[in-house]
């Protein structure tokens, strides 16, 4: 190839080096009709070479996988005697990015997507999960498979033999497109999903604070294990109260009611937005809370208001909430946060609370701290502990409520609410006058003893 035969088109790019500029024309390429970068030729047309040794070789291909999500083909080649790194770039099926921003290619330029640009891309885009890749049934756990058929026939959601071929079973179940097998199928029952999807997994940590982490866990593997092994990876982290009752009979109590924590974390796995590829779904657990964070927010037209109201499910990935529906885990008709909501009243804990967050949703389960155990601890009146149990029941108390139920003038009941206030059991809403009121603290008592 001599140096007039180096041509930069809507197909070629060439680039002395590796760098930030060489991602955007991938990702470029990417987004339009795919092309080939040369790594070790000027932006002069001169021959500069590019020696690419294993471990560069495959620092470059993780950096392409993190950064974009993609993997295209990679090759060490030369030029007339001089090491070169070509990259063959195929057309995404979906739209890729490059630190948030999406790129196109235009003649021999790589460009910015304007907004009407790229919202027209978007459109004509599908779901995560119906996309279909070059993955071979080889990739589907067959065990997985099997349970899950015979779970989704126990609960009489799918008529199946447990013994039919799995081909056949993911093409009746629309987890196969025109013979080619969907990234729902892949993350549902694959054996090694993180093969192509790096950042797909579950990581629960334990924090002491914000800061300071005492027990952490990365979660792989498809999303019924995800589910199955991060629920653990939860369970080891929170507390449980044993009682026998009558016999050999035995009630345990957690921290927080199992079934919320499953919901909130089949939320997580289903709802997130597996296009946000460099994100991890995260659960971190602290004393007083199990905070979840799952990439992708609402979806368009929903709001937190209307999340919690009587909604219609209105799932980011269908394919995947359907196999989660069949097999007796989830409903759908949008009635997940209403029963996260009642599982925590009914365990007389405050009610879950729902945001959106660093371009995610985030959920957030606290503890009751307020047990008659550790008011005693926190050495109260008679009068302070009935004050708390009717803040629980009620919401709220104002001053003058306080005054009419322990019959006592109001510079008592301003003593006795300072020291709630004080104590970090009761947080003042307002300033002075006749709007003010006290409500639970949303976190842990001050000079608190003991663990729980």
């Amino acid at each position: 190839m001599k140096k007039s035969e180096f041509i930069e088109d809507d197909l070629t790019e060439l680039k002395e080096k590796f760098d930030d500029n060489t991602l955007k024309a991938i990702c470029a390429f990417a987004n339009t009709k795919g092309g080939t970068i040369y790594i070790g030729i000027s932006d002069k047309k001169e021959l500069k070479g590019f020696d690419v040794q294993n471990k560069e070789l495959e620092r470059i291909t993780n950096k392409i996988v993190d950064s974009l999500g993609i993997h295209p083909y990679l090759e060490s080649t030369s030029i007339r005697r001089s090491p070169i790194l070509k990259i063959t770039v195929k057309k995404s099926s979906i739209p890729i990015s490059f630190s948030g921003t999406y790129y196109k290619r235009v003649g021999n330029t790589t460009r910015e997507m304007k907004a009407d640009e790229l919202k027209t891309y978007f459109v004509k885009s599908t779901n995560w999960d119906a996309i279909s890749g070059d993955y071979s049934i080889k990739e589907i756990d067959e065990n997985t498979v099997r349970k899950f058929v015979r779970n989704a026939v126990s609960k009489g959601r799918l008529e199946a033999d447990e013994k039919d071929d799995i081909k056949d079973v993911l093409n009746r179940l629309k987890l196969i497109v025109d013979g080619k097998i969907t990234h729902a199928a892949i993350m549902l029952f694959g054996k090694q999903p993180q093969k192509y999807f790096l950042n797909a997994v579950v990581r629960v940590g334990r924090f002491k604070d914000p800061s300071t982490i005492i027990g952490d866990k990365v979660i792989q593997g498809n999303l019924f294990a995800q589910a199955e092994e991060a629920e653990q990876a939860i369970k080891s982290f929170i507390n449980v109260q044993y009682e026998i009752k009558g016999g050999l009979e035995r009630k345990d109590t957690w921290d927080y009611p199992l079934e919320a924590i499953r919901e909130g974390l089949l939320n997580a796995l289903i709802h997130r937005d597996y296009f946000k590829f460099g994100v991890q779904t995260q659960i971190k657990v602290f004393e007083d809370y199990v905070w979840f964070y799952n990439p992708g927010g609402l979806p368009e037209g929903m709001t937190i208001d209307k999340l919690m109201k009587v909604h219609s499910s209105v799932p980011r990935n269908p394919h995947i909430m359907h196999i989660f529906y069949l097999a007796g885990l989830v409903e759908e008709y949008g009635s997940g946060i209403g029963r996260m909501i009642e599982l925590m009243k009914e365990a007389k804990l405050p009610e879950p609370e729902f945001s959106e967050e660093m371009g995610g949703f985030v959920l957030t389960f606290r503890k009751d701290w307020f047990t008659p155990a550790k008011l005693a601890e926190l050495v109260l009146n008679e009068r302070q502990i009935t004050a708390v149990n009717y803040v629980k029941e009620k919401g709220r108390i104002t001053n003058t409520e306080y005054q009419k139920l322990y019959n006592v003038k109001k510079r008592q009941a301003s003593d006795d609410l300072k020291v709630l206030e004080e104590k970090g059991i009761f947080e003042r809403v307002g300033s002075t006058g006749k709007g003010t009121f006290y409500t639970l603290s949303k976190g842990a008592p001050k000079g608190r003893k003991g663990h729980l």
